[in-house]
């Protein structure tokens, strides 16, 4: 971990622990070493500080550019985020992930690709696919629950349990091919699964049943 990281990661776990019930649940899980795809669930704002308070090593990470300009945009920027344009294919975001996953970084990614407003998981989007395959690196599933409920507790003088559950890394399944757009599609709803199952039923959302195709809505027409 660079200094300022070590710092704003002992400020942050302060004001978690003094402020909420914090636990953490799988740490065993967590290479020691070398590039992990981090795979998080996006619920809160506070779910990127909730895992870099639980995760012991550093966390790379994409932000929305709207972050750039806001409080929380500077313990962002501090920690090395890149911004990116919501919506787009963003190629330097792309390679910047690439890059730290080839330094042996840990990346971070929510592949819901925006913030659920129902707290429950909402269908992937092909990034997380395309990253793992062309990277080669482990991915480990993590669940952050609690949350959502930070900060109204707190103005009810109360404190929430907050949870960050670590699942055990895997792979992508071998291919003997470059992934198609659906394909990528198909192995994010794979990787998804690993994080709902970490999630209690509420939060489980469009990967709550089984384990068959995932039945997406038609993209809006006009």
């Amino acid at each position: 971990m660079t200094l300022t990281y070590r710092v704003l990661r002992a400020i942050v776990t302060f004001l978690f622990r003094a402020l909420c019930r914090f636990e953490v649940m799988g740490l065993e899980n967590v290479p020691a070493s070398g590039p992990v795809l981090l795979v998080l669930n996006h619920i809160h704002m506070l779910d990127a500080p909730a895992a870099m308070v639980a995760m012991p090593r550093q966390i790379k990470l994409l932000a929305a550019r709207k972050w750039s300009r806001h409080p929380v945009g500077l313990l962002l920027r501090a920690v090395g985020a890149a911004f990116i344009n919501r919506g787009e294919v963003d190629r330097r975001a792309l390679r910047y992930a690439l890059q730290a996953l080839e330094e042996g970084h840990v990346f971070g990614i929510a592949p819901e690709g925006t913030r659920s407003k129902t707290h429950q998981l909402q269908a992937a989007r092909g990034g997380v696919a395309f990253l793992a395959y062309h990277s080669g690196a482990p991915l480990l599933p993590a669940a952050v629950t609690g949350v959502e409920h930070a900060i109204p507790a707190l103005l009810r003088l109360r404190r929430a349990t907050v949870r960050v559950t670590i699942g055990k890394p895997f792979m992508l399944p071998a291919l003997d091919h470059k992934p198609r757009s659906e394909e990528l599609l198909e192995l994010a709803d794979g990787v998804m699964r690993h994080v709902a199952e970490l999630l209690p039923p509420e939060y489980r959302g469009v990967y709550g049943g089984g384990g068959g195709p995932l039945q997406r809505s038609p993209a809006p027409q006009g």
